[in-house]
């Protein structure tokens, strides 16, 4: 199994501090907020290498980091994966970010996404194991409790399997708090159904937005994310998850 961690963003809203340093080497908690990720991660069983898809901009940030980055519980072989792209005018968009990789790495194998400043406050070999039962699309949920603030995500309806039967981006009238989160799981069998998705010129960006497009055709199902999660998007999200997982240490 492959790990993907999508980091090409530019994360402008942050600025001054993600002008010279990619948002996810930021540091939470005193280490980067990826390691947060990858920590959590290395709990699932299988995963053999560890793709970072980054842009021009940050790809030696990256590559110096992934030098020195040590897990106690397992080693993670790292690939560097640069875009290309400069600023966000010429940007790929996390789909076509995906797209990229799975293109230019020749990646034929279930595949884990996730987003480089996604954090969580628990490890996820469940994830792994779950996804590995179902075979089949997964995407990671989360109850926000809140529908306000189900208008920045998404909004999701499931039957009693846990099969996706709606999504729908920043809807106008959500009616549950449960929202789908940059984490995600491709079999290897529906590889071909993103490169699909791309050649037909769907919007690029946005990951969620393969999530609507691939439900109707094939069964995607989720899987609710235990303790805490946090989506890194402004300075008050960050000083407020320094704050958290600096007491969960």
């Amino acid at each position: 199994m492959k790990l993907l961690i999508l980091a090409a963003g530019y994360a402008t809203r942050l600025y001054p501090l993600t002008k010279d340093q990619p948002k996810p080497l930021l540091p939470v908690a005193g280490k980067p907020m990826v390691e947060h990720v990858l920590d959590n991660l290395a709990a699932i069983d299988g995963l053999d290498r560890v793709y970072v898809v980054t842009n021009a901009k940050f790809v030696g940030h990256f590559q110096r980091w992934a030098e020195h980055y040590r897990n106690d519980k397992r080693a993670l072989d790292f690939t560097i994966v640069n875009d290309g792209s400069t600023d966000d005018t010429n940007k790929l968009g996390a789909i076509g970010d995906i797209h990229f990789v799975l293109t230019r790495e020749q990646v034929d194998d279930d595949l884990m996404i996730v987003a480089g400043d996604n954090l969580f406050s628990q490890p996820l070999g469940d994830f792994g194991r779950y996804c590995r039962a179902k075979n089949a699309p997964v995407l990671g949920v989360y109850d926000v409790g809140n529908l306000e603030l189900i208008k920045k995500y998404n909004a999701i309806d499931t039957a009693a399997s846990g099969r996706i039967t709606h999504f729908e981006e920043k809807p106008a009238k959500p009616h549950s708090t449960l929202t789908g989160i940059a984490l995600y799981y491709y079999p290897r069998h529906v590889l071909p159904l993103i490169h699909q998705y791309i050649a037909e010129k769907n919007n690029p960006d946005q990951p969620g937005r393969l999530v609507q497009w691939l439900y109707p055709r094939t069964a995607v199902y989720t899987w609710r994310v235990p303790g805490l999660w946090f989506d890194i998007g402004s300075k008050e999200s960050l000083e407020e998850a320094n704050r958290i997982f600096s007491g969960l240490r």
